[in-house]
């Protein structure tokens, strides 16, 4: 036999960073169930066939004992149903845990799930092997309660023949139903990952294991063990836990189910086909994965925009609630965004698709939502922690009760003891404690998707909830984000055209906002733009580069200082169009100035309102923009904000963050603009508009689809009624735990004569976790729409 290892990985902690998330060889690490490729640095020959993994650690185990490894790996490999193409594989309360086909977690043995669900919900294996086991086999459960409970009653069998045939029909129960959960708790201590199945196999085997051997070798036991002319036996006890074990895990897979359920309709969005305009006019139904990027489409009125693009012929009005939240259909011409998936309500459009598959604004929701809810809240961290203790420390309680009771018990005290025990196994639920945070995130994620609010993790969702300070930026998150210019005014004898038509030629080349309205209106005056050349972009002050020979600077006053170029012979009429509520540039050419243009851009409807809502819930607004310290105070002074900065750079609020940070406020930021991603990126909670850049999303933990700031009222009701069904779910899981573990141990005996049976402790454990994920689909009803 030979080993290999280059490296040093010592934990699962590095498998999301070192595996890859599908095997190109279809090889998977037999002993945790990881895909890995044949690059892996960690090998290990056996048998003639050499085996992969993904960590040193995992090569170890194998290699003390291939045997067991490849025995278990073979029993996975026949149950595994064929996955579909594609498909990862994660846990719930393990993310890290990822494999391209379903399997058992390695960590906690929970079922693995698809990381995004299918539109088509296809029937859980899990779910519908143990159903198949459950039905099958309760009625020898029942059989077998029933001759415990009331056998010796009416005197159906003499003891020994009782035993033998309890144990006859506890047999299919034990050794088929309940096989799959001693394979899962002998992975969990091959694996050292002790978790519920370790607990469950433990207890029932020892329940079933004591029985048969009461049952065959009944002389071996002392005679204290002997009630009603037998030795005591437990074969109802194995059996009820093994199907309610079974009734509890079919319970919580359809529970788990639902959690997908906002992922599912969002997928559910997208229509199948699209009718596309051929090159010769003719039009033809496709499949929407035939639809290309430049693909001519037409949207009939009462059907779904197949694709992201932008309006080429009509106008009509498009209902965008399935994504954004805004009941109000919104107006659509020549010229404008469509969103996939939204409905056209009237009038026939032809449009040009731009964004497809993948790249659609539905896909990248769908993504970010199930990223996601596959995050950890940092509230988790003490259940992992907790839960990283818990099988060994219910174990060892386990022990105590049993010797214990046996030393000091009432007779039959070893009995005692025995049952006990086996009740402390049972009732503890680890499983409580893991998905106490996760479930409550994944409705939450959901939930907030269909409302047009994406979180980008758990952390957001957990923090947004504390923020007591938001900064706005004003362009495209106060205002409309789609100005309009308004005019140009020349230095003393220069044409006021020119001075348009320079500054459009110049601002091809941004795709700020206020640049795309220069544009807009020069084309619409038929005016000759000409190529830039050497474009850059001073990045949230203006732009720079040469325009028929000319050097041009296009921007604020900021950008004009650091130029130094003379800006009073204009400063009265700037100072004019600011207090109007218009940004101002200046055009400087060749190092002089030689105009200045003022577009507008009208606050959005929904911002009073907006910040009325989020003064209520104890904010402190501040507003930050690049435009001139006039303008900026006119639209504060409009909106009643009273701090307000003006002419800041990226690194100006990047300051004004940390500023407000050192002050001890927790600071959200919210902008559109590749000149907010610095700031989004630093405040404790970053909030990018949905009609803004690629940038700013990827900077801010939070995204609002429809751009409107009602949305933060929105997330932040979600985060609030999330956090506190997160404290409920870890609390009854601990209050859970803490109770039922002394309970079962038999604590109350002394005092009242109560003893917990393990029937009663493993409907008590079955419905612990169901109990949990119940609690969090509640969010689903949570109002978070603010009116």
């Amino acid at each position: 036999m030979k080993m290999q290892s280059h490296h040093d990985h010592t934990g699962h902690a590095q498998h999301d960073q070192n595996v890859p998330t599908h095997a190109v060889d279809g090889q998977k690490d037999p002993v945790c169930g990881m895909a890995v490729t044949g690059s892996s640095p960690h090998h290990f020959e056996h048998g003639g066939r050499n085996y992969s993994f993904c960590s040193a650690k995992c090569q170890e185990k194998f290699a003390a004992e291939p045997v067991k490894f490849i025995a278990a790996d073979s029993d996975a490999a026949v149950a595994a149903p064929d996955a579909v193409a594609g498909t990862t594989y994660t846990c719930p309360m393990h993310p890290e845990v990822r494999q391209d086909h379903p399997g058992s977690c390695p960590e906690c043995g929970m079922a693995l799930e698809p990381e995004l669900p299918t539109l088509d919900e296809e029937a859980n294996p899990e779910f519908a092997d143990f159903q198949r086991r459950f039905w099958w086999t309760l009625p020898f459960t029942v059989m077998v309660l029933f001759l415990a409970m009331a056998g010796h009653r009416l005197d159906l069998f003499e003891g020994a023949t009782q035993s033998w045939v309890e144990l006859v029909l506890t047999l299919p129960v034990a050794m088929w139903a309940g096989w799959v959960f001693y394979v899962r708790g002998v992975r969990s201590v091959i694996n050292r990952s002790p978790n519920m199945w370790t607990l469950i196999g433990l207890g029932t085997s020892v329940a079933f294991v004591y029985s048969v051997v009461a049952t065959v070798a009944p002389q071996v036991f002392p005679a204290s063990f002997v009630i009603d002319g037998r030795v005591a036996v437990y074969f109802e006890a194995a059996a009820v836990i093994i199907s309610l074990t079974l009734f509890g895990q079919i319970l919580e897979l359809k529970a788990r189910s639902q959690t997908s359920a906002a992922l599912r309709s969002l997928l559910g969005l997208a229509p199948k086909t699209a009718r596309r305009i051929g090159a010769d006019g003719s039009e033809e139904d496709v499949p929407l994965a035939h639809v290309h990027v430049g693909d001519l489409l037409r949207v009939r009125p009462g059907e779904k925009v197949p694709v992201d693009g932008v309006v080429v012929e009509g106008s009509s009005a498009l209902d965008e609630s399935m994504l954004t939240g805004e009941p109000m259909p919104v107006s659509k011409r020549a010229g404008d965004k469509l969103i996939g998936a939204t409905m056209n309500t009237s009038g026939a459009l032809v449009m040009r698709s731009e964004h497809v598959g993948s790249a659609t604004v539905l896909s990248q929701i769908v993504q970010m939502v199930a990223q996601a809810q596959r995050s950890r809240a940092p509230m988790q961290r003490l259940a992992d922690v907790v839960a990283g203790y818990f099988v060994v420390t219910v174990v060892t309680i386990a022990l105590l009760t049993f010797f214990t009771w046996g030393l000091f018990g009432p007779q039959p005290s070893w009995v005692y003891g025995l049952i006990n025990a086996v009740a402390v196994l049972i009732i503890a639920c680890p499983c409580a404690l893991g998905l106490a945070t996760p479930m409550s995130i994944m409705v939450a994620t959901g939930k907030g998707a269909t409302q047009g609010v994406l979180f980008r993790d758990a952390a957001a969702i957990e923090n947004l909830r504390k923020i007591d300070t938001l900064i706005v930026d004003k362009t495209g998150t106060l205002t409309e984000g789609r100005p309009t210019f308004e005019r140009a005014i020349a230095v003393d004898g220069g044409d006021e055209t020119e001075v348009l038509r320079l500054a459009a030629s110049l601002d091809q080349g941004s795709e700020h906002p206020l640049a795309a309205a220069i544009v807009a209106a020069a084309r619409e005056q038929k005016l000759s733009l000409s190529k830039p050349e050497q474009f850059d972009s001073e990045s949230g002050i203006g732009v720079r580069g040469n325009v028929d020979g000319k050097a041009l600077a296009l921007g604020n006053t900021a950008l004009m200082d650091q130029l130094g170029v003379n800006v009073a012979v204009l400063t009265a009429q700037a100072e004019e169009l600011r207090s109007q509520g218009a940004s101002v540039m200046h055009l400087a050419v060749d190092g002089r100035l030689a105009g200045v243009l003022g577009v507008s851009d009208p606050i959005k409807a929904t911002t009073p309102d907006a910040l009325s809502l989020l003064r209520e819930s104890g904010l402190r607004i501040v507003m930050a923009t690049g435009d001139g310290l006039t303008t900026a105070r006119a639209v504060g002074k409009r909106l009643g904000i009273d701090e307000v900065h003006g002419e800041v750079k990226p690194a100006d609020k990047l300051k004004l963050v940390e500023r407000l940070q050192a002050e001890g406020r927790l600071v959200a930021m919210a902008g559109d603009g590749i000149n907010d991603a610095p700031a989004l990126a630093r405040a404790d909670v970053g909030i990018a508009m949905g009609t803004g850049t690629d940038v700013a999303m990827n900077s801010a933990q939070l995204t609002l689809v429809k751009g409107d700031l009602r949305g933060i009222a929105a997330a932040r009701a979600l985060s609030v009624a999330t956090v506190a069904n997160m404290k409920q779910n870890l609390g009854f899981a601990f209050l859970y735990n803490s109770l039922g573990v002394p309970l079962a141990a038999g604590v109350l005996f002394p005092f009242t004569g109560w003893l917990l049976s393990p029937m009663i402790a493993a409907l008590a454990m079955s419905l612990s976790s169901v109990s949990v994920i119940t609690n969090a689909l509640r969010l689903r009803a949570a109002k978070v729409t603010q009116d």
